[in-house]
C-alpha cells in the first residue's frame, strides 16, 4: 500500500527529487556567480591593457629591500621580491609563534597563582595587552619605544655584546666551522634516540610497570651528546661580535626597528589571549580528579603529566590554534611601519610598480591560505597525537 502510494506521488512532491533540485540550483547559482565574476574581470583587464600572465616575475624589480633573510639587490626580480616577502613573512610569524607560546603559558600560569600579587600582575597583562587594538601596540612598540633609543655612538650596552639603539637590536652572531657538521649530525641523532628512549620507557612501563624518567634522559641526550660531539671536534664554532665603527655597527646579527616591534607586538598581543586560554584549560580539570591522582601517592610532576595535562590539553589546543593562525595573519599589518613582509613588498611596492593587481593580490590571498592550512594540519595531528583516549 505504501509503495503504491509513493510511485502514485508526483515528482514535484517527492522530498527526494526537491532536495536534489534545490542542491543544483545553488550549485549552479554559485558557479554562475563566480563565472560573472570571472568574465567580468577578464573583461575590464583587456579594456584597460593589464595582462594576467605570470611574466612580470622575470622583469627587474628596481627598489631595495631593508631586511632580506636571501641575497637581494634593486637589481633583482620581481619573483625574488616575493620570495624575500613570504621568507620575511614566514620569519616573524614562526618567531612570534615561539615566543608567544612560551610567554603565554607561563603568563596562564602564573594567573593561577596563589601568590597575590604574582596572579593580579598576570591578570593585569593580560585585560591590558588584549583589549588594545594590534595596529595601535605595533605604532607604540615602533614609535615610542624603538624610535626613542639612543643614536649608534651612544647605544645600551649590554656586557659588550648586546646593543640597543634607534638602529635596531645587534646580537653576536653564530659562525660555524667546516667540522660543525658533525655537532649537527649529532643532534639528528640525538632527536631520534628520544623517540626510541620514549617507546622502549613506555613499552617497559606497560610490561613491568617500572616508570623511566624520559624527560631528564631526553634532555641528557639532547644537550649532551651534541655537546660531547662539540667539545671532541675542537669547538668548531666561532662568534661574530657586533662592534661600533664609524658611525654604526659591523657584524653580527640585526634586528631593524621594524622588525623588533612587530615581533614585540604579535608575541605580547598574542600571548595575552593564549594565557587566558590556558588557564581556562587547567580549570577545566576537575579539582577532585588532582586530589585522586595525590591521593595514590603520585607526585605534583606526575599529576601534571599524567592527569591534568592530557586533559587540558582537549580545551587549549583548538583555540591555540586559533591565535596562530590569528598572528601569522595580523603580520600583514608590518606594511603600516614598512617591514617588508609579502604584503608590504609583494602587494604593495610590486603592484604599485607593475599594476597585476588580480594576480598579485590573488597570489597573496593564496599564499596566506596555504599557510593557515598549513598551521590547522599540524596542530590538529599534533592534538590527535596528544589527546586523551578514552576506554
Amino acid at each position: 500500500m505504501s509503495n503504491h502510494q509513493a510511485s502514485a506521488t508526483p515528482w514535484w512532491l517527492n522530498q527526494r527529487i526537491r532536495g536534489w533540485i534545490a542542491q543544483l540550483l545553488v550549485i549552479a547559482f554559485v558557479a554562475g556567480f563566480f563565472t560573472f565574476v570571472a568574465y567580468n574581470t577578464q573583461v575590464n583587464m583587456q579594456a584597460r591593457g593589464i595582462s594576467n600572465s605570470l611574466s612580470f616575475f622575470g622583469q627587474e624589480a628596481g627598489f631595495s629591500v631593508i631586511q632580506s633573510l636571501i641575497p637581494y639587490s634593486s637589481s633583482s626580480t620581481y619573483g625574488r621580491v616575493f620570495l624575500v616577502g613570504l621568507l620575511n613573512t614566514l620569519f616573524v610569524s614562526v618567531i612570534g609563534i615561539i615566543f608567544a607560546s612560551l610567554l603565554g603559558l607561563v603568563i596562564g600560569i602564573a594567573r593561577l597563582s596563589s601568590n597575590w600579587l604574582l596572579a593580579r600582575l598576570a591578570g593585569a597583562f593580560i585585560e591590558t595587552f588584549r583589549n588594545i587594538p594590534l595596529l595601535l601596540q605595533i605604532f607604540f612598540f615602533y614609535f615610542a619605544v624603538m624610535q626613542v633609543l639612543p643614536t649608534a655612538r651612544q647605544s645600551f650596552d649590554l656586557g659588550g655584546l648586546f646593543f640597543f639603539n634607534n638602529r635596531g637590536v645587534y646580537l653576536p652572531r653564530p659562525v660555524p666551522e667546516p667540522a660543525f657538521w658533525a655537532v649537527v649530525i649529532a643532534f639528528v641523532v640525538a632527536i631520534g634516540g628520544v623517540i626510541w628512549l620514549r617507546r622502549w620507557a613506555r613499552r617497559r612501563q606497560e610490561e613491568t610497570g617500572q616508570p623511566f624518567p624520559v624527560f631528564w634522559g631526553g634532555f641528557g641526550l639532547i644537550i649532551g651528546l651534541p655537546l660531547i660531539v662539540f667539545f671532541l671536534a675542537g669547538m668548531p664554532l666561532g662568534w661574530s661580535v657586533p662592534q661600533l665603527r664609524g658611525f654604526n655597527f659591523q657584524g653580527g646579527l640585526v634586528a631593524i626597528p621594524e622588525f623588533t616591534a612587530l615581533l614585540l607586538a604579535l608575541t605580547i598581543y598574542t600571548a595575552a589571549s593564549i594565557a587566558e586560554i590556558v588557564r581556562s584549560g587547567i580549570l577545566s580539570v576537575s579539582h577532585g580528579q588532582t586530589e585522586a591522582a595525590r591521593s595514590l601517592g603520585l607526585p605534583n610532576q606526575r599529576v601534571l603529566q599524567l592527569v591534568v595535562l592530557p586533559q587540558a590539553l582537549r580545551v587549549i589546543i583548538p583555540p591555540v590554534t586559533s591565535q596562530y593562525l590569528n598572528l601569522t595573519k595580523n603580520s600583514s599589518l608590518a606594511t603600516a611601519i614598512g617591514y617588508p613582509d609579502l604584503v608590504s613588498v609583494f602587494a604593495g611596492t610590486a603592484l604599485n610598480q607593475t599594476g597585476q593587481a588580480v594576480v598579485i593580490i590573488g597570489i597573496t590571498m593564496g599564499v596566506y591560505l596555504t599557510i593557515s592550512l598549513s598551521i590547522s594540519l599540524l596542530m590538529n595531528v599534533y592534538n590527535q597525537r596528544v589527546r586523551l583516549v578514552e576506554r
